[in-house]
């Protein structure tokens, strides 16, 4: 069976940096869940921070500079807490391929799992295109990463995976 690594957030654990959940409405992730197919993570608990956190935010061009030793992930008060994230990015990989993970639903908007939009790294709640060091090391390792906004898309790119390996026909979703 293909898993989904899911943000433990979204599945109402309080792993947020500020204690808190984001817990999602999504049928898909309940169906998933009741046919043992999700595989929970949050990376930044992994990667050894705890919770509540200090906000983080990555101070570069996204995940991908991280990853390349381009950028930073730093608090408010300037720590350095890259190394956590990096951390974190690598376990959530390990524990994909572990468990047969080809896509991922990650929490928008995190500094590790962002697929679409992260914090700017001025503190002042302005966003910009990027992806969270999780969510770009998943998508480098060949696992696609999906928002909890794209559910829908998700789902439809597992149902067009499973049918490939089974020999199916094929649907194309965009």
């Amino acid at each position: 069976m293909i898993r989904v690594l899911v943000s433990a957030c979204l599945l109402g654990e309080r792993v947020r940096y500020n204690g808190a959940a984001a817990l999602s409405a999504s049928s898909w992730l309940a169906h998933w869940m009741s046919e043992g197919r999700i595989v929970p993570f949050c990376p930044e608990v992994a990667g050894g921070f705890g919770v509540p956190r200090p906000a983080a935010e990555i101070d570069g061009h996204g995940g991908g500079s991280v990853l390349d030793g381009h950028g930073l992930v730093l608090t408010q008060a300037g720590a350095d807490v890259t190394d956590g994230f990096l951390r974190g990015a690598h376990l959530a990989l390990a524990a994909a391929r572990a468990q047969n993970v080809r896509l991922a639903v990650l929490k928008d908007g995190s500094p590790s799992c962002a697929s679409e939009l992260i914090h700017d790294g001025s503190f002042s709640g302005r966003r910009q295109s990027g992806q969270g060091v999780t969510a770009a090391l998943l998508e480098r390792h060949g696992i696609r990463v999906f928002s909890e906004r794209h559910v829908d898309e998700a789902a439809a790119y597992l149902k067009t995976i499973e049918d490939r390996s089974r020999g199916g026909p094929v649907e194309e979703h965009s």
